[in-house]
């Protein structure tokens, strides 16, 4: 299961080379993570309003090429597994040219927040990836 948003590289986000900064790239993963959901119709908020967050417990990320100032960028989010307690997405950043940049993996865990406990995926979860 794919999902693809696009967005641009903004100044603020660029070091002194003009290139994308090494520590933005966990906020692009995020927002490739929060539109995958989304676009199931799953709302993160309303995930941690009826007490289930989803910390990150694993972030790899491999820098093949910068992304520079101004670049238009397609990220495609991809859960790569049937998720359980843990829940794990693959990364690709391309350009206009669609030449890739980055790739990453992240692994993220379902915590009970009452109990601070990992808990199963929620019922509902399952049933929006039922055909993955």
């Amino acid at each position: 299961m794919t999902h693809t948003i696009q967005f641009r590289i903004r100044y603020s986000e660029t070091d002194q080379m003009s290139y994308a900064y090494h520590g933005n790239y966990a906020q692009y993963f995020e927002m490739g993570r929060i539109e995958w959901l989304r676009n199931l119709d799953i709302s993160y908020k309303k995930m941690e309003d009826e007490g289930i967050m989803l910390p990150v417990i694993n972030l790899n990320i491999n820098y093949l090429k910068p992304a520079k100032y101004d670049d238009l960028l397609t990220l495609k989010t991809t859960l790569t597994a049937k998720p359980s307690a843990k829940i794990v997405f693959k990364y690709e950043i391309l350009n206009e040219k669609n030449v890739l940049l980055t790739t990453g993996e992240s692994t993220l865990v379902f915590i009970d927040m009452k109990k601070n406990k990992p808990c199963r995926i929620p019922a509902y979860f399952m049933q929006k990836i039922k055909g993955f």
